[in-house]
């Protein structure tokens, strides 16, 4: 197989390119996220190894050369898939003064052990959800509920019957300010989140092209909890949830991700991700940053899937070492002092 970048007609149907990949693509692969990262200083590339596209996104680090970064890529099934990728596409990056490429495969854990025998250097997730709980939405949807754990079906019926209510909303500015404003409440003291305009613009691009939906849940007629999800071809994504602080209707949120799913299985989507959670071994820990999300979302699955995470082809050791021990730390500190903004 040969790496090369994609033409301009390719481009334009890149989604269909995408989603035709070995494991039905990804929404983090898509046209529109790379669009988006564009504005937070990344410059997208689309690339093909054979048949299989893949979406790079690159940052140029002064002194240092580029590093490539493949959100949810390269799209396969295997490991062996996986290094019959990066081979060529390795040749490719060498040509661009790349000093690494940082892969995010939705790989199982279990074959960790051979990427690190084959040189790649495990490093901190930039998508999270390298754990997550997934759903399978293809029964009906009695079914689905009906297989919910007790404690999921408890939570919505209860909403329902004291009255929370439901709906789907269009990603208006006034809308997409409530909604920052929930996740602003959420966030504090527990995790930093992005500035207003790059959530309000994330929204409305994945809205306008068709794949987006804001939701709101409402209790005595004000705006409870919010939700935000995403469809690509037959998955959907929870991409952003958040709630009021002072919990005034039990179970809202529980209702609120109820209606994001029958809406996403209205859409063509069989598997639902719920996008991150603690890892399976520390799904229970109570002292865990991210177990109140966890306990929410095993209220729809207690299963807990783990992926490989991210992991580095140093292309260039010498570059990659200064990198490692101290450009992305300084790249991180300047770009947040610049931009109040993750460098990711």
């Amino acid at each position: 197989m040969i790496a090369r970048f994609a033409t301009q007609q390719e481009i334009a149907d890149w989604n269909k390119h995408i989603i035709a990949n070995p494991d039905g693509g990804n929404v983090f692969a898509s046209y529109e996220f790379a669009m988006q990262k564009e504005t937070g200083g990344y410059k997208a590339h689309f690339v093909f190894v054979g048949n299989v596209a893949i979406t790079v996104l690159e940052k140029t680090v002064p002194v240092l050369g580029k590093l490539w970064y493949l959100p949810k890529g390269p799209e396969v099934t295997s490991s062996k898939d996986l290094f019959d990728i990066l081979k060529p596409l390795q040749a490719l990056a060498m040509e661009h003064n790349v000093f690494a490429i940082r892969t995010e495969p939705e790989l199982s854990r279990s074959v960790e052990p051979t990427l690190a025998r084959h040189g790649l250097v495990k490093t901190q997730p930039i998508i999270p959800n390298p754990s997550t709980i997934t759903l399978d939405v293809s029964p009906s949807l009695d079914d689905i509920l009906t297989g919910l754990p007790q404690k999921g079906r408890h939570a919505i019926r209860r909403a329902q019957r004291d009255g929370v209510t439901i709906e789907a909303v269009k990603a208006t500015n006034k809308n997409c300010k409530i909604m920052y404003q929930l996740l602003t409440e959420t966030a504090e003291g527990q995790f930093g989140i992005r500035s207003y305009d790059y959530f309000r613009t994330f929204w409305q691009r994945f809205e306008a092209a068709g794949s987006g939906q804001l939701f709101f849940a409402y209790f005595d007629d004000k705006v409870v909890a919010g939700a935000y999800a995403m469809t690509y071809g037959n998955k959907s994504t929870y991409k952003d949830g958040a709630s009021v602080r002072k919990r005034t209707a039990y179970g809202a949120s529980h209702l609120l991700q109820w209606h994001v799913i029958r809406w996403a299985k209205s859409q063509g989507s069989t598997l639902h991700d719920f996008c991150g959670s603690p890892p399976s071994d520390q799904i229970n820990n109570a002292q865990h940053k991210h177990y109140g999300v966890g306990q929410f979302k095993t209220a729809f699955n207690k299963t807990v899937t783990d992926y490989v995470g991210c992991y580095d082809m140093v292309l260039q050791p010498t570059k990659y070492a200064i990198w490692s021990k101290l450009g992305e730390r300084v790249a991180k500190r300047l770009h947040y002092y610049k931009h109040h903004d993750s460098y990711y």
